[in-house]
């Protein structure tokens, strides 16, 4: 296996094949670049296509990152010592808390790609914005649940990430909704021990906060931002390749 290798993560229920992350790979490719994108298993380790709202939940956002660091391993086992994490929206979270909790030396660079933020307020607003029905009945739901010794036990039908009427256990709804400051990843850049590219889209309406927060912080030598303006979050058509742009010279300086 060609040895300076990037492990690309895809967002929320999503897959590798979404058009954001193969364009990203052709680019890679044409700039001779190796990649290798994942399917994240979401507890079904034959997933190959979007998650299926209508099968039961059972995984959790924190399982993302023992895959990631599955995948490293895997890499580092057919000789890759110099190996860059991309992830892309939930992934961009899901690969800074990687970063941030189990690194692998044979790690150099990190790219995060629009990804998540958070906060308990926005949260629960938006949860209830789009499902109309307070996100703490639900946890408290969970809550009861786990403390019953049932977190692997379905809750009744819920809102639950995009879909309206998911059977999920609670367990799982838990892993998604209890507040947690690492769900937010510019709190998280400071701990990342690796050079890192945050690429954010002017026009995202989906992460609307990431560039203001960095903006806001503290500045930090191994972090760069960068914004591709007019992008929305998926860097569609031209943007795409604006994005790739910025993530072959970050890997090539």
């Amino acid at each position: 296996m060609l040895d300076g290798i990037a492990l690309i993560t895809h967002g929320t229920l999503a897959h590798s094949s979404m058009e954001i992350i193969k364009s990203l790979q052709e680019n890679l490719q044409t700039a001779d670049h190796s990649s290798l994108a994942i399917n994240l298993s979401l507890a079904d380790a034959e997933r190959e296509f979007m998650y299926d709202c209508k099968v039961p939940h059972r995984h959790r956002h924190q399982d993302a990152v023992m895959e990631i660091e599955s995948w490293v391993g895997w890499l580092k086992e057919k000789g890759a010592t110099s190996v860059t994490v991309i992830g892309h929206s939930r992934g961009g979270n899901q690969t800074a808390w990687y970063a941030t909790e189990r690194i692998s030396e044979a790690v150099d660079k990190v790219v995060l790609i629009a990804p998540a933020t958070w906060s308990k307020t926005a949260a629960s607003q938006a949860y209830e914005s789009r499902y109309k029905v307070s996100l703490a009945t639900h946890m408290e739901k969970a809550d009861n649940l786990v403390r019953d010794g049932q977190g692997g036990s379905i809750m009744s039908p819920v809102g639950f990430l995009y879909c309206a009427q998911a059977d999920v256990t609670a367990d799982s709804f838990l892993a998604y909704y209890r507040p947690d400051k690492r769900f937010n990843t510019p709190d998280l850049l400071a701990d990342i021990p690796r050079p890192t590219l945050v690429v954010a889209a002017s026009d995202d309406k989906v992460i609307r906060d990431l560039i203001s927060q960095i903006q806001s912080g503290p500045s930090m030598d191994h972090i760069k931002l960068e914004v591709v303006d007019g992008a929305g979050h998926f860097f569609r058509d031209l943007y795409g390749e604006d994005l790739s742009d910025l993530i072959v010279e970050f890997l090539e300086n």
